[in-house]
């Protein structure tokens, strides 16, 4: 049985077959090293995608998984449990199984799709339908350009549901000097979302460069 602590570090993480596992990687380091209880499930299509980006298979072996995600990742704190894609007897695929909430990372047109839809074809649309239906937060993280008129009604389907919509879209007035400093600011607004204050990136301070004249600047 969960207690009040274990359900406020519980956060279901969803990585679903878009182009980006970077985000992935980059969100479980964060909270296994602030120590969440993480619930992991990737999808079929991101087995596929991260071997087509990295060169290296996903184990479906969840003992392997779980060690495969460690690595890369680079931490040994926090909680990790990974599930298979297929197992929709899972603990997170029940409403009685309480969490903070969960975040898609990234998230695909197809899986926007069937969550928008109420089409839980494996265990990570069951667990964000399941989020949705209970009234928890869900955060999806989508990864694709340009959107079509069907993607974006899908996105609009689901933020009328209640889910929160944070796209993979960098900013840089925190002056990024590296690809994982883009990936963080994403990352940190993502997890805002959650209530969870993610210290990855420069948050605006209200600066405003001496050389603008008032009126000119643009934000």
């Amino acid at each position: 049985m969960q207690n009040n602590k274990e359900i406020k570090k519980a956060i279901v993480l969803g990585v679903s077959g878009a182009s980006g596992m970077i985000y992935a990687v980059r969100s479980l380091k964060f909270l296994l090293n602030n120590h969440y209880n993480v619930d992991l499930v990737a999808s079929k299509a991101a087995m596929m995608v991260w071997q087509s980006e990295n060169n290296v298979a996903m184990p479906s072996n969840l003992r392997s998984q779980e060690q495969f995600w460690r690595d890369r990742s680079e931490t040994h704190d926090g909680k990790l449990t990974c599930h298979q894609f297929a197992d929709v007897g899972a603990t997170i695929a029940s409403g009685s199984f309480r969490t903070l909430g969960m975040l898609v990372i990234p998230c695909s047109m197809a899986t926007v799709a069937k969550i928008a839809h109420g089409l839980s074809s494996d265990l990570l649309e069951r667990a964000a339908d399941v989020h949705l239906k209970e009234g928890r937060r869900l955060v999806i993280v989508p990864r694709e350009t340009p959107l079509s008129l069907i993607h974006l009604r899908n996105l609009t389907a689901l933020a009328e549901a209640g889910a929160r919509i944070v796209p993979a879209i960098p900013a840089w007035y925190h002056n990024p000097q590296s690809i994982n400093d883009l990936v963080d600011f994403v990352i940190a607004r993502a997890l805002d979302q959650l209530d969870i204050d993610a210290d990855l990136i420069q948050r605006w301070q209200g600066r405003m460069p001496s050389n603008m004249v008032t009126g000119d600047a643009e934000l």
